[in-house]
């Protein structure tokens, strides 16, 4: 494999508790994409909805990475920490931003009223300002009209994707009512930031890349490499989580070469041989993600 020292990913837990298995096999995809180009492997905890954080998750996030034998490059980062970076996005943007007074009844009753309950896209009800008696709740984005709405981008993994802002997605929250930053945001500010060019993560955050392209244009920010892998499920086939229960993988003594590395590695496609140690399984773990991705 040739050298590609340019290359920066990284693994962005929230810690809302310990990894499970399917927050092992994104960890593992861009673990092994970063060694496979001989690249930087960042990590940074995404701290941002603090009434859902777990206190001491991060530290056992850490460990567990570590227990794996997953060694990230550089100081670890947690978006707590970078808040100013996002105020700072917010005002760039200027008139793409504009106050919501909605709450979610609110926007409820306004597609009842037009009909079209089965829709999740904003109504648009405070794009040209808000009432005079209300307040600002949140902050959204403005999306493009239909005919310039449609975001394309080059999957590694899933292909050609394509998603119509307007029609698909239409004006998203930046800034939350309770005071947190959206995700949409964050990510997009702390990536650039960190100098990441390419964001391997879950299927599941396939629909928000379309968005995130956006916003890194009008923030004049450059668009990583995307690739997408399949989420784990449980058995009614819901992505696991920890609000579905999902339990960690990493109970502090146990064999997380076999209970745990292999499985996820054989989830990704890998067919491993038989490994004694840690080493051995990274070493022909790598080998093998190269050459599924023909990395070379």
């Amino acid at each position: 494999m040739s050298a590609t020292t340019d290359y920066i990913g990284r693994f962005a837990p929230s810690p809302t508790g310990p990894l499970h298995m399917g927050s092992l096999v994104a960890a593992m995809a861009s673990y092994l994409d970063a060694k496979a180009h001989q690249g930087r492997w960042l990590l940074r905890i995404e701290d941002l909805d603090f009434d859902r954080n777990v206190a001491g998750a991060d530290q056992q996030i850490l460990q567990s990475l570590q227990r794996c034998g997953m060694q990230w490059d550089g100081e670890v980062t947690w978006q707590s920490q970078r808040q100013d970076l996002y105020e700072a996005a917010l005002r760039q943007l200027g008139d793409y931003v504009y106050p919501c007074a909605c709450s979610r009844k609110e926007i409820a009753d306004s597609r009842l009223r037009l009909g079209d309950t089965a829709s999740q896209i904003y109504p648009g009800t405070c794009r040209h300002g808000i009432a005079p008696e209300k307040t600002a709740r949140a902050w959204r984005l403005r999306v493009p009209e239909p005919e310039q709405g449609i975001i394309c981008f080059e999957d590694r993994l899933c292909g050609s994707q394509s998603q119509n802002l307007a029609t698909e997605v239409g004006d998203f929250v930046l800034k939350r009512a309770d005071g947190f930053w959206a995700y949409q945001l964050a990510v997009v500010v702390d990536d650039a930031a960190q100098g990441i060019n390419h964001i391997v993560r879950g299927a599941d955050l396939i629909d928000s890349t379309a968005r995130q392209i956006y916003l890194q244009g009008l923030l004049g920010l450059p668009t990583p490499s995307y690739l997408h892998v399949a989420v784990v499920t449980n058995a009614n086939g819901e992505k696991l989580s920890k609000q579905t229960g999902a339990l960690a993988f990493d109970r502090g003594d146990n064999d997380l070469l076999h209970e745990a590395l292999l499985p996820a590695a054989r989830f990704l496609g890998l067919q491993l041989s038989p490994a004694s140690n840690l080493h051995e399984f990274w070493q022909q773990a790598t080998m093998l993600w190269a050459k599924k991705l023909s990395i070379t």
